[in-house]
């Protein structure tokens, strides 16, 4: 076995150990949200972590591969979405009590939008975690050669036991060490590849946009992506995990901040592969940097800095769609099942969500199309709801009008999304007060009827 392979083989090892070591649970809090317990430097490391996932690396890279130093929007957006959070929302968030988003979206607007707001996000995150394990597969397989399907079964059987293991506490964990891994092996790759291609070369970059990426496309990219973190269900699985509000919103600034200069740096790298290795394909800009420019070791490295972003976010979207499955959907359809039936039916759905998703990465296309979909499904139906409902007794919204939003937003998402991605948040906006101001009016008419 070859240095890369044995560096490969130690991280995935170490992660299952890490994962697994010294837990102790009580209840469905501790599963869940870790017993919202999580202080700021483990908090900070999971959201940098969750983020840092196969968008913002093979994806980020492939952006800046083809369309230059504006492919940084990507995680751009993300940070911009994340200071949002942080200033505004997540101290509320926190203070809220709630056990996930749906749970959220159920205190504003009752059982139906909360409902339909878990099946929302579990199909769409079924998506999201398929990405990362597609991402798995192919940076394993440019290293290594062989099966990619394999490759991507191997990764997903590790976090999914883990995860299935300790629930959110594996996942906290796991996430601050593999985020000192990711930052090292981009920083290194970062390196040794503005050396081959000469530093020079990103000096002549454009930005904010580029002759293959306007103003229109980041601005769509800012509003749909942006979206996704400011109203991102792992998002808010972490600040519910968090030990205080304050920690809340501190934490979610500080990880916004440090993923800055980390975006400009990972586009720099598909920057530097379309320079290298202009035959290469965008998405495999960091395979071909890994495999042509480093040592063994070095390669191993690298490899496992990658797998270790996609797991990371994996896991967190892993724990995020369980806990949807399990509390707003299973719960309230058997609310008379024990903490303990719970329990176990939360780790059934950790297995079932890892292999549906699984199932789902064999024949997925690529990976920045496939989480736009996602993200604009998602964020058409959820965007207006969520953040309206911090205020929606200033606003007079009813809850008929928030589930004309959640239905008319992602309906309208999944079949003109992919051409109109902004269309579904105008119709959900539409929707959401139109609908309200109806129902006000028809109340309204009925208490006159009832007068007279």
């Amino acid at each position: 076995m070859d240095q890369a392979a044995v560096v490969v083989v130690i991280y995935l090892l170490a992660m299952l150990a890490i994962g697994a070591w010294g837990l102790r649970m009580k209840g469905l809090e501790d599963f869940h949200l870790a017993g919202r317990s999580i202080k700021l430097v483990l908090l900070t490391g999971t959201f940098c972590a969750s983020i840092i996932g196969a968008s913002a690396t093979l994806g980020m890279a492939g952006l800046g591969f083809s369309k230059g130093l504006p492919g940084a929007w990507w995680m751009l957006s993300g940070t911009a979405g994340l200071l949002v959070l942080a200033t505004f929302f997540a101290g509320k968030v926190r203070a809220s009590g709630c056990y996930t988003l749906p749970d959220l979206v159920g205190s504003f607007y009752g059982g139906r939008a909360r409902f339909v707001a878990s099946v929302l996000i579990v199909v769409s995150w079924v998506g999201v975690i398929a990405v990362q394990i597609v991402a798995c597969g192919k940076v394993l397989g440019a290293v290594f050669g062989g099966n990619e399907t394999l490759f991507m079964a191997a990764c997903t059987a590790v976090f999914v036991l883990y995860t299935a293991h300790g629930g959110q506490g594996s996942v906290i964990r796991t996430d601050l060490v593999q985020l000192m891994i990711i930052l090292a092996g981009m920083i290194v790759l970062f390196f040794r590849a503005s050396e081959a291609a000469g530093p020079g070369l990103l000096l002549s970059q454009s930005f904010p946009t580029s002759a293959e990426m306007g103003g229109w496309d980041v601005l769509s990219m800012l509003l749909v992506v942006g979206s996704a973190y400011l109203v991102g269900p792992d998002m808010y699985s972490r600040l519910l995990s968090a030990h205080s509000q304050r920690d809340a919103k501190i934490s979610a600034a500080i990880a916004a901040v440090i993923l800055i200069p980390l975006a400009f740096l990972i586009a720099s790298l598909g920057i530097f592969a379309r320079s290298l290795y202009p035959a290469a394909s965008p998405e495999q800009a960091l395979p071909v940097l890994l495999t042509g420019l480093l040592s063994p070791g070095l390669e191993g490295l690298v490899a496992a800095a990658l797998l270790a972003a996609f797991m990371s976010s994996a896991d967190t979207s892993l724990m995020t769609a369980t806990s949807i499955l399990a509390l707003d959907i299973y719960r309230k359809a058997s609310p008379a099942s024990s903490e303990r039936k719970l329990m176990a039916m939360s780790r059934l759905f950790v297995l079932i969500i890892g292999i549906l998703a699984l199932a789902l990465a064999v024949s997925m296309p690529g990976i920045i199309k496939t989480l736009l979909i996602a993200y604009t499904v998602f964020t058409s139906g959820l965007l207006l709801p969520v953040i309206a409902g911090f205020y929606r007794e200033r606003l007079r919204l009813t809850p008929s009008g928030a589930l004309a939003a959640l239905l008319g937003g992602g309906i309208t998402a999944i079949f003109l999304g992919r051409t109109y991605p902004l269309l579904g948040m105008a119709v959900s906006a539409a929707f959401l007060f139109g609908v309200s101001w109806l129902e006000r009016q028809y109340t309204k008419q009925e208490c006159r009827n009832a007068i007279l």
